[in-house]
């Protein structure tokens, strides 16, 4: 019902592209938040260091989203499990914030991709266009998994580098065409 595949190793500088679509219908009892809703997480912790309990990598989720055929739903929002982000100057510690981007409603595929320059800035573009941008990307100092992480990284809350991992939240997903491009740094 919900899980994450890692890719193998960690990286800092880069453009992933994927393309993405949802499909058929959410698993049943499926919460209505995870309703066409899946990520891929940016700057992961180590898949090895998660709990068992813990539901999400501390991370940078660009979201992707479906729409339900009538109502507005925007993709390549960003979430940010125990992270907080710099967006226009100000440090941002809420959790969700909202992309401009067009809704894809039904089974159609999108195109999603991220560009990563380590903490300084990471862009969501969908279907070629920049839907939303921030920088100085960090552990949270308030979040219970993020604390071992910075405990183990000497206090340092800088997150510039870390896995890939494509996000399963109850609804079927579908991925293909998935490329990475090394940048340089």
């Amino acid at each position: 019902q919900f899980g994450h595949i890692f890719y193998k190793d960690k990286l800092s500088h880069y453009r992933f592209r994927i393309d993405y679509r949802f499909t058929g219908q959410q698993l049943p009892k499926g919460p209505g938040w995870a309703f066409r809703n899946s990520g891929i997480m940016l700057h992961c912790q180590d898949p090895q260091s998660m709990e068992l309990a813990q539901k999400f990598p501390v991370s940078l989720e660009a979201q992707l989203l479906g729409g339900n055929g009538k109502d507005k739903r925007t993709t390549g929002n960003l979430c940010t499990p125990g992270t907080n982000v710099v967006i226009d100057g100000k440090l941002e510690t809420k959790h969700c914030f909202i992309a401009v981007s067009e809704t894809y409603h039904g089974d159609q595929w999108v195109k999603a991709e991220v560009e990563v320059h380590g903490n300084r800035v990471i862009r969501h573009i969908i279907n070629g266009q920049v839907v939303f941008e921030y920088e100085d990307t960090q552990l949270d100092p308030n979040d219970k998994y993020a604390k071992k992480l910075i405990a183990a990284n000497d206090g340092d809350l800088t997150l510039g580098q870390g896995y890939i991992s494509l996000q399963a939240e109850s609804h079927p997903v579908e991925f293909r065409n998935i490329e990475i491009l090394l940048l340089e740094e």
